[in-house]
């Protein structure tokens, strides 16, 4: 076959007309033991196998390149010759390969994790000490902000992993789904709604200010999918934790995650309103940009938030 620049062959891609990097490995380690069955045990292939790759080899390149005889195997002369091409083609292929383990041992020395705000001060924790224990030499920072930051540190490529608890994926990120979380309203024991006898109706709910956390959190996307825009906010915060402790004070009604309200439920410090018409459950996810699931430490890390 001639090419477009009139050379034999050169039309035809260099992976077909080159053998491969197992067979210049086999015919090194024939040169070196002075025979195919060692070369074969060596390699930990059978000698018919080893026998096969040596003359698809020879076909390939059209020459002989192996002596067998009952004493062992030589290399003819061009054998020679192809054998010191080989050598250096396999010790680029080590290089190639110790690059590429270099840059694997950079990615998995840190992993940069970006979460909103309940699942970063209830879940991560947790996760990021089993993580500890099985990757002890990985460095691990962490983010943690509403839905919307997350999504842009993932966006941004300043984060590798990420865990958001919105009503839906932020654009641009591919996620799944670990989990599912349900959102209380809340008050002090002293608030009128702790001791009315029937729910509180979506639109009494939507009409009355609240204390909330700020725009783009996930919180505030699930309760505006529940019951459309609500009230003015009563205090608008920018923590989980800054939000609870408002509504302990006897400030006014918020809406909590319910793993952040467990103790404060128990001990009557926060009292959980009944509610008429209304679900407020969220879908909690980690997320990544778009294309291939997460790999080295964050892909490990995606694993523990799926252990029992």
């Amino acid at each position: 076959m001639s090419g477009p620049d009139g050379d034999t062959g050169r039309s035809v891609p260099l992976a077909h007309r080159v053998p491969d990097l197992g067979a210049m490995e086999l015919l090194l380690a024939v040169a070196r033991l002075g025979s195919l069955g060692r070369a074969a045990r060596e390699l930990g292939i059978t000698q018919p196998a080893a026998s096969s790759r040596v003359r698809a080899m020879e076909r390939r390149l059209g020459v002989a390149l192996v002596d067998r005889s009952p004493r062992g195997s030589r290399l003819t002369e061009a054998g020679a010759l192809v054998t010191d091409w080989a050598r250096r083609v396999v010790e680029a292929a080590e290089a190639f390969d110790a690059g590429a383990q270099a840059l694997r041992d950079r990615r998995d020395s840190r992993l940069r994790v970006a979460a909103s705000m309940t699942i970063a001060e209830y879940l991560l924790p947790g996760w990021l000490l089993a993580l500890r224990a099985a990757r002890p030499d990985t460095a691990v920072s962490l983010h943690a902000g509403n839905s919307t930051t997350v999504a842009e540190r993932l966006l941004s490529g300043a984060a590798d992993l990420g865990f958001v608890e919105g009503v839906r994926v932020p654009s641009g990120l591919d996620a799944t789904v670990i989990g599912h979380d349900r959102l209380l309203v809340v008050t002090a024991p002293t608030h009128p709604w702790a001791r009315r006898r029937l729910p509180v109706p979506a639109a009494e709910l939507a009409r009355t200010p609240l204390i909330l956390r700020e725009e783009g959190s996930g919180t505030r996307q699930v309760l505006t999918a529940a019951i459309g825009e609500p009230a003015r906010p009563l205090i608008e915060l920018s923590s989980t934790t800054a939000v609870k402790a408002a509504a302990v004070s006897g400030a006014g009604p918020a809406v909590l995650s319910e793993l952040a309200v467990g103790e404060e439920l128990a001990a009557r410090r926060l009292v959980a309103i009944p509610l008429r018409d209304v679900t407020l459950t969220r879908a909690l996810r980690a997320a990544w940009p778009k294309g291939p699931r997460p790999t080295g430490p964050a892909r490990d890390l995606l694993a523990l938030t799926r252990s029992p």
